[in-house]
């Protein structure tokens, strides 16, 4: 009593010695008043409600007037929600654009339509769904480490620096001005030392090198936290030293809440706490495993139960609880924390510095957003090769070839909304710049990436007229979750009957309709021309007809990311397939008609297709179908998600040589998102163009980029090796022989690299230290030059090559800018770098400026792989410890 006495005595006095040091005008910060609030919020709770509120799902408290919140919200290139919203570049498209205030803009838009989504679900009722919430699980900053990941189309490539940059600027970007009352929460992730592979990321355990946790993994993260002020992260499935990312003392404790600080919210990747003790075994069960994760920070629990009405999740932390593994302390900490982040993005009121959201529906998709990502996208174009045949000559005739020449699915990614504007495909993008005369597309045979949506204007009504037919029918028993013994059962008249300008559900646009629904689509889809159609159904059940006779059948619901069953179908033009199909609420994945027509003589159309052609477009590649999220897809090349080669495909490749073998000029353009063999391109094309997965204007951005009307300027963010040989193994995480920075061999096109139409010149480089001391940072300063006979963008990339000590990468990028220059200009840029940006890390894992002679050069790419430049020397006298 008497020790208990005396601290609380202690205490009191220093409060109030802190009480008289404060000015008598002092008031709580927007984060403290937001935590006292939400800790009035949490007080009220009973233990049902509160743990309820750790799971995606918040449901709402109706005697607190509060609503439901719905945590999942994704939106890495674009918002995804209920109505259509603007589709920009693959992330890895996004960071070819070296351009990180163009990345801001980008974010700025996608936050805006994120809030705009908001108000939706709150003007209808359904804030309890996905993409409703004011937050957002966006950037993926994980380093693409190995090519054959098959998530790394969603990060920012390779290089940390680069990652850190662009990660920054897109959380800037979606939070604002102001971090601590973000318009939008960002949620870096997944934190950390996770880049596959994807089919055992439920199981994996890292052993990083503590050299490579420092100098690879976790700058981004860092960076994200300290320098944007990220107010969320999401930790990751894997292991790292043994414990889950998700509860781990090194991740969230030492380097999250202990070096940086962070005073957000952790939320895990999806069922990486069931993981804890499902898959990892490191706990024994639930409410062990529930316990592991909150008692290392972990605040909100993604679970994938949710996706099927799962209510009674949070028992394992009632049952933690009842145990004694976690307090009720515990439990209150997190709610502040996620209570605290509603207020101050506006979902809850009651702060005095917050109005509650109100961007309006109509900011979604606007004809502004659609011209940026546009623009977002031909700066993502990166020319790899050029002979002179590009920009194509006005007039030219072009035979396009290739299975992704007139597809649409491809333009948008991974992590992307079935609904966005119109896609654009390259053949119409051609068609669009060239005039439909000039351009002749030649169907190719079938392919493992076949499947486009079927657009709305190759659909009618019963009755005649342009788009589907959709009925929406309420469940009765809404609020009770559907099991395989005992299904959902629905109205016998539908609450809503409309016309769908596609097949699409818009229940989430509608008050009247529940969370718990069907809907029934009856319609035609007409064949636009003659020829070989492949067609396949995704989440729905139900056929469709020709002449009376089913063609394709789905009689159970596709599985999410299972391939497409793609069936051949005959038909004339003007030919009706008869169509009814259903779908129920909370299955995935989203409702579609695919299909794709293709050739049955593949050589005799391209013979009679090219013909009179001047050049071949070749438009080749995969699609996110096929690298992805951990998928059932086992084919050749592609498994699990991930790739197992970096060729194209054998049938595109056999393609690429028959169109060689017609003696014509050829241009190849990949659509990619990740690294692919070019080395037979770079060999034998006379241009190679890489794409991506360039977005909803990605076609009309690759054709305006052929005929000249934009100038390419985008950088490899990635290593484009030959081959896997050239790699140690995929699940080795060391980063020796790894990326530019640790590779020795010569790759067949290097990070950075990037051609245009124009050319340019460096001057003299000065290297100025920052009030006279290098360990306070360096201006780099050089004089561009546009030496070429039409305006561009050149990207001045600054790259140090340290001395030679243990742990020294070969080359490493520590600055870069865009900049635009008409022909003939010249400009002085200026480019500063901070001492963490001259640091390096030594073998033991610390980051130091270490004493000794560096290179700085600044050009268009790597030093040393014959591109304009020029170089500089600097020493670092003294060697100077750096915070982690």
């Amino acid at each position: 009593m008497t020790h208990l006495l005396t601290r609380i005595a202690s205490c009191s006095l220093a409060a109030l010695a802190v009480a008289t040091a404060l000015p008598a005008q002092a008031q709580p910060s927007v984060r403290e008043e937001a935590d006292k609030k939400a800790r009035e919020i949490v007080d009220k709770l009973i233990l049902d409600e509160k743990v309820a509120q750790l799971l995606n799902v918040a449901p709402a408290i109706p005697r607190l007037n509060i609503p439901a919140y719905n945590w999942w919200t994704e939106s890495l290139h674009g918002a995804i929600g209920a109505v259509p919203t603007t589709n920009f570049p693959e992330p890895i498209g996004l960071a070819a654009t070296f351009d990180a205030p163009l990345i801001e803009r980008v974010a700025t838009t996608i936050s805006t339509e994120v809030q705009g989504l908001h108000t939706l679900g709150r003007q209808t009722g359904h804030l309890g769904r996905i993409g409703t919430g004011l937050d957002t699980w966006s950037p993926n900053i994980n380093i693409f480490r190995d090519p054959r990941w098959g998530r790394g189309q969603e990060t920012y490539g390779e290089d940390p620096f680069l990652t850190a940059q662009i990660g920054v600027a897109f959380i800037n970007g979606i939070q604002g001005k102001n971090p601590d009352l973000p318009n939008v929460v960002a949620t870096p992730k997944h934190f950390a030392v996770h880049s596959g592979p994807e089919p055992s990321r439920h199981v994996d355990n890292i052993y990083p090198s503590l050299h490579d946790l420092e100098d690879t993994y976790l700058p981004a993260f860092r960076a994200a936290i300290v320098d944007a002020k990220a107010g969320s992260i999401m930790c990751a499935y894997n292991r790292v030293y043994g414990q889950s990312a998700c509860g781990s003392q090194v991740l969230l404790r030492d380097y999250l809440r202990s070096a940086w600080n962070f005073k957000g919210y952790v939320v895990s990747d999806c069922d990486s706490v069931v993981d804890i003790y499902e898959h990892h075994k490191y706990a024994p069960d639930a409410a062990t495993g529930v316990a592991v994760a909150l008692t290392h920070g972990v605040d909100s629990e993604c679970n994938n139960a949710t996706l099927g009405g799962r209510t009674d999740l949070g028992d394992r932390y009632k049952e933690s609880l009842a145990r004694g593994y976690i307090t009720t302390g515990d439990i209150d900490t997190a709610l502040v924390r996620l209570f605290s982040a509603r207020m101050r993005n506006g979902d809850l009121p009651g702060l005095s510095a917050r109005k509650q959201n109100a961007t309006p529906v109509s900011a979604i998709d606007t004809p502004e957003s659609r011209n940026l990502a546009l623009t977002t996208a031909e700066k993502s174009m990166v020319l790899l090769k050029n002979d002179g045949i590009l920009p194509l000559r006005p007039g030219a005739k072009v035979a396009l070839i290739g299975p992704l020449s007139d597809a649409t699915r491809v333009l948008r990614g991974n992590y992307s909304s079935p609904r966005s504007a119109p896609p654009i495909s390259v053949a119409d993008g051609m068609r669009q710049v060239l005039s439909a005369s000039k351009v002749t597309l030649i169907p190719f045979s079938p392919s493992i990436t076949d499947g486009d949506p079927v657009p709305g204007t190759a659909l009618l009504t019963p009755d005649g007229r342009p788009g589907i037919k959709a009925e929406y029918y309420n469940a009765i028993d809404n609020g009770v979750a559907a099991t395989p013994a005992t299904p959902r059962k629905y109205a016998a008249t539908p609450t809503l009957s409309r016309v769908e300008t596609s097949l699409v559900t818009r229940a989430s646009e509608f008050k009247q309709i529940t969370n718990n629904h069907k809907v029934v689509w009856t319609g035609f889809l007409v064949a636009p021309e003659a020829g070989l159609y492949r067609l396949a159904l995704t989440g729905v059940k139900g056929s469709l007809t020709l002449r009376g006779k089913p063609v394709v059948e789905a009689k159970d619901y596709s599985r999410w990311a299972e391939p497409l069953k793609l069936v051949d179908v005959r038909m004339t033009k003007g030919e009706r397939l008869a169509v009814k199909l259903e779908a129920e609420s909370g299955i995935p994945p989203a409702p579609q008609i695919f299909w794709k027509r293709v050739t049955d003589n593949l050589d005799r159309d391209l013979r009679a297709g090219t013909a009179d052609a001047d050049v071949i477009v070749a438009v080749v590649g995969l699609t996110s179908d096929l690298e992805g999220e951990e998928m059932p897809v086992k084919v050749e090349g592609f498994s699990g998600g991930d790739k197992t080669t970096l060729d194209l495909p054998a049938d595109q490749r056999a393609l690429l040589e028959k169109a060689k073998a017609l003696g014509k000029p050829l241009v190849v353009v990949t659509m990619n998102g990740s690294t692919v063999d070019l080395s037979w391109a770079k060999d034998n094309a006379s241009a190679i163009l890489e794409a991506w997965y360039p977005g909803q204007s990605g076609g009309l951005a690759v054709a305006n980029v052929l005929s000249g009307k934009t100038n390419p300027a985008g950088r490899l963010p990635l290593t484009f090796y030959k081959s896997v040989a050239d790699l140690p193994p995929f699940t080795d995480y060391n980063m020796a022989g790894r990326t530019y920075r640790y590779y020795k061999g010569t790759p067949v096109y290097p990070f950075g690299h990037g051609l245009s139409y124009t050319s340019f010149s460096y001057g003299d480089v000065s290297i100025s230290p920052v009030d006279g001391a290098i360990e306070k940072g360096v201006v780099v300063r050089t004089v561009l030059t546009n030496t070429g006979a039409r305006g561009g963008d050149e990207v001045a990339q600054v790259y140090i090559t340290p001395p030679g000590f243990e742990g020294a990468p070969l080359t490493a990028l520590r600055g870069f800018q865009r900049v635009t220059l008409k022909p003939g200009e010249k400009r002085q840029i200026s480019i500063t770098l901070s001492p963490r940006d001259l640091s390096f890390v030594n073998k033991d894992g610390e980051r130091l400026l270490i004493p000794g002679q560096y290179r700085l050069t600044v050009g268009s790419g790597q030093p040393g792989t014959g591109v304009a430049g020029a170089s500089s020397e600097f020493a670092i006298k003294r060697q100077v410890s750096l915070p982690k």
